[in-house]
């Protein structure tokens, strides 16, 4: 019975006609292929594209130098060069910051790492170049996509709750179990 029922699907080729199925029932469906240079993705505000760096809202470079994101950074990809201001002794700027975008892996630590939310990634992942040189960025051209990105790189830092979007935000906040004393009165 079973050498019967072997001989009859290698007579009649069944797996080549089911296979031949599965192809005309999917030849006639919705295509999901994007075409790319026409039709973008819409992508998440999580989504980590090319490294921002952010001012505050009346233009004051929100960077303080204190190499934390060149620290966490596991492929080595960020230098920071800081310089405190003349006549203030304990305020840092920094006055050189480059990322090499060629050895970044986009883990986004470095964003994690800033206490001053100074780095935000952006949705931005069109920026391949016939130099390699081009995607070495320095601190204009990494304040030039944070201007124009702005908003991109705000919503990464609010959906990875390290910056606060006004009223939405209130419900995420920790609440702790007892008061808490910030000075102690006498």
């Amino acid at each position: 019975m079973k050498r019967s029922r072997s001989l009859i699907q290698k007579i009649l080729m069944l797996e080549i006609v089911q296979a031949l199925w599965v192809v005309f029932r999917h030849m006639f469906g919705k295509g999901v292929t994007f075409q790319y240079p026409h039709v973008k993705r819409a992508l998440p505000d999580t989504h980590r594209g090319a490294l921002a760096l952010l001012r505050y809202d009346d233009g004051v470079e929100r960077c303080v130098g204190c190499d934390l994101c060149e620290a966490a950074c596991p492929s080595r990809c960020i230098k920071v060069v800081s310089e405190q201001i003349p006549g203030k002794p304990l305020v840092r700027y920094a006055s050189e910051f480059y990322i090499d975008m060629t050895k970044c892996v986009f883990c986004g630590f470095c964003v994690e790492a800033c206490p001053v939310n100074a780095l935000g990634m952006t949705k931005l992942y069109e920026y391949s170049t016939e130099n390699k040189r081009d995607l070495y960025f320095d601190k204009k051209k990494l304040y030039e996509i944070g201007e124009k990105y702005f908003a991109d790189a705000k919503a990464y830092l609010v959906a990875h709750r390290q910056e606060q979007a006004d009223e939405t935000a209130k419900q995420y906040r920790y609440k702790f179990p007892f008061p808490v004393l910030t000075e102690k009165k006498e």
